[in-house]
């Protein structure tokens, strides 16, 4: 059976060769090896990378439409109930009889370079909301592919060569001949000595062994905006793999990991917090110093008779707004909530006060409120089984 390509990449069958594109580098980037490196993923890195690879072939995604798979050559057949084409090689080599194969032309493309972009690289890094909120530079160690130093990504060993591949001619593909129902067919595939490449190194490198590139781990710094957040990426331009035979270098994606903090709830630009006064400050009201995230110490106004609960707006004092230009513009807002503190422990003078404050202002006992009509709990209640 056909492999479902489009479905691999998770694309529609008349995706444009762009989509098709950005489809493989969003999959890419999140099961590379160096991102992702358990087993499956690796396994379904490869299915995406050979999705890519057929469907952006012009020839091969024809293929694919007309229901084949230019990818089978046969291997099916010969472990099954017998071919249908008498030991024709499938679906790809009928159709190179279409493609020119069958005037005893070539659909081959030549060979192919050894110099290929590198894959872009995603790397986490925890940050604290104070690093969210005013910006930093943070120095990143990244274990990626880097050029090798030896070389400088031609693969060759000091002295070594690269000649024309005695086997393909320097084609970089085989071709075979086979008799049909549809006459001589030729189908080509990759030279199996220079994999393609229609040349061979006679003497490889031996620090990269030829693939122009290394392991290595080095440091790079990324420049963090203010007003990032958690699960934002910032991207490093040429800062990922370099490629196969020292090609350019993908793109190094950084994920912001914003660390919880022990005074400030951060919600979207708004910054919450609560706020916890003693009740005689609360009646008496009083300018209260608190420290804010980004401005320092602010001095907080209370009015007399703040009650609990309540919630006091600084307008301006949360986080920045940063836009998708990577610019800031303005800040949010942050939210003060009130938390009363009732006294647990009082001595019998204190007590007494209290006695004689309750006298004077008629509190000696609680009352009920009235009904609810005041807009409490019980109002609440009623109002929300009025609306069954």
């Amino acid at each position: 059976m056909a492999r479902d390509y489009y479905g691999i990449l998770g694309v529609a069958k008349n995706a444009s060769d762009q989509e098709i594109k950005r489809a493989y580098r969003r999959l890419a980037r999140e099961l590379h090896p160096d991102v992702n490196p358990s087993e499956d993923a690796q396994h379904k890195f490869g299915e995406v990378t050979t999705a890519y690879e057929v469907l952006s072939d012009p020839q091969k995604r024809k293929i694919v439409d007309l229901g084949g798979d230019p990818l089978d050559n046969g291997a099916g057949a010969r472990g099954g109930g017998g071919d249908p084409f008498g030991g024709f090689g499938g679906l790809g080599d009928i159709m190179d009889a279409f493609f020119g194969a069958a005037s005893g032309g070539s659909r081959g493309r030549g060979p192919r370079s050894r110099v290929q972009p590198g894959s872009d690289a995603l790397i986490r890094i925890s940050l604290t909301l104070e690093e969210c909120a005013t910006g930093v530079d943070k120095e990143i160690a990244v274990d990626t592919a880097i050029l090798c130093d030896q070389c400088r990504g031609n693969g060759t060993a000091p002295g070594g060569t690269v000649k024309t591949c005695d086997t393909c001619n320097g084609q970089g593909e085989i071709q075979s001949v086979q008799r049909s129902f549809l006459g001589q067919v030729v189908t080509a595939r990759p030279c199996p000595v220079c994999r393609g490449y229609g040349e061979v190194i006679t003497d490889p490198c031996r620090q990269c062994g030829g693939d122009g590139r290394v392991r290595a781990r080095r440091t790079v710094t990324a420049k963090v905006p203010a007003g990032v957040g958690d699960g934002m990426r910032i991207r490093l331009s040429g800062q990922g793999e370099v490629g196969p035979g020292g090609g350019p270098a993908g793109d190094l994606y950084v994920e912001v990991d914003e660390e919880p903090h022990d005074v400030f709830l951060r919600e979207g630009h708004d910054l919450h917090c609560n706020l916890r006064v003693p009740m005689t400050t609360a009646a008496l009201g009083a300018t209260v110093p608190m420290d804010t995230l980004v401005d320092g110490e602010f001095e907080l106004d209370l009015d007399p008779g703040t009650q609990p609960g309540a919630e006091l707006l600084l307008t301006g004092k949360g986080m920045p707004r940063l836009r998708s230009s990577g610019r800031v513009d303005g800040r949010g807002d942050l939210h003060v909530h009130i938390d009363v503190a009732v006294p647990t422990k009082l001595d019998e003078a204190q007590r007494e006060l209290l006695r004689e404050l309750a006298k004077q202002r008629g509190e000696e006992l609680p009352t009920l409120a009235n009904g609810g009509r005041s807009g409490g709990l019980f109002s609440k209640l009623r109002g929300a089984k009025s609306h069954r």
